[in-house]
């Protein structure tokens, strides 16, 4: 018998056609409950299937307005579509209804260094670091955006207190080393390059790995502070 958790399961393995027809499955023989609608639409935004996610965020906030997951989860789809102003609405209401979460303001954090303001990022990694002194990710990603700056004392006093929260001595550090979220590489008319729907879906994929599931989720945020840990230990 198929149940929400065997979708969750297939979601986690990252099965998402598989997650997908249980949830639709689910969805079909029980209605259209808050946590079949929110796992699909996160299933089907992985998936890169936008406007079908949005359809659900839409349904889950029209019974639910101010539940700040959704709104942060349906900013994240509204960026991917570029839809940044819409994003950026999403992203400052969440933000609004939650203002004591320091993940709302990474996550906005994250959102600003994508659309090209910096020292809107840093502010708000400030702000999330002022709430959360103890967020290495907070710590590491303000200096990558310092660093872009060309702040470079501030950047390593920045990379120097992730490190000592993760409890790693990292050597001299590039840009490459120093990110824990990849960066999603810009498209070019190389013929050898993958096709394009098959770049966006790995963007989608990046993404949501280092943006969605860190700052809505409680135990995926302290499993990507391990991730880091490691990270910094293979550099």
């Amino acid at each position: 018998m198929e149940t929400i958790e065997t979708g969750i399961s297939y979601y986690k393995e990252g099965k998402f056609e598989d997650a997908l027809a249980v949830f639709n499955r689910l969805i079909k023989k029980e209605g259209s409950q808050p946590a079949y609608l929110h796992y699909r639409a996160r299933v089907q935004s992985r998936l890169g299937a936008m406007e079908e996610a949005l359809i659900d965020f839409d349904l889950l906030l029209k019974a639910d307005a101010y539940n700040t997951t959704y709104i942060s989860d349906k900013a994240v789809v509204l960026h991917l579509l570029d839809r940044n102003r819409e994003a950026m609405e999403a992203f400052d209401r969440a933000l609004n209804l939650d203002p004591n979460n320091p993940y709302r303001y990474s996550s906005r954090a994250y959102f600003r260094d994508r659309i090209g303001d910096l020292k809107g990022a840093i502010e708000d990694y400030e702000k999330a670091i002022e709430l959360d002194p103890e967020d290495a990710v907070a710590h590491n990603n303000k200096g990558i955006v310092e660093e872009k700056l060309g702040y470079k004392e501030k950047s390593q006093q920045s990379f120097s207190k992730a490190d000592k929260l993760t409890g790693y001595k990292a050597p001299e550090r590039t840009e490459e080393k120093t990110s824990p979220m990849p960066e999603i590489k810009e498209s070019s008319n190389n013929e050898n390059n993958p096709p394009i729907s098959e770049k966006k879906s790995l963007n989608v994929k990046i993404y949501f790995k280092t943006l969605a599931s860190i700052f809505t989720d409680k135990k995926t945020r302290g499993e990507f502070k391990s991730f880091l840990k490691e990270k910094f230990k293979g550099s």
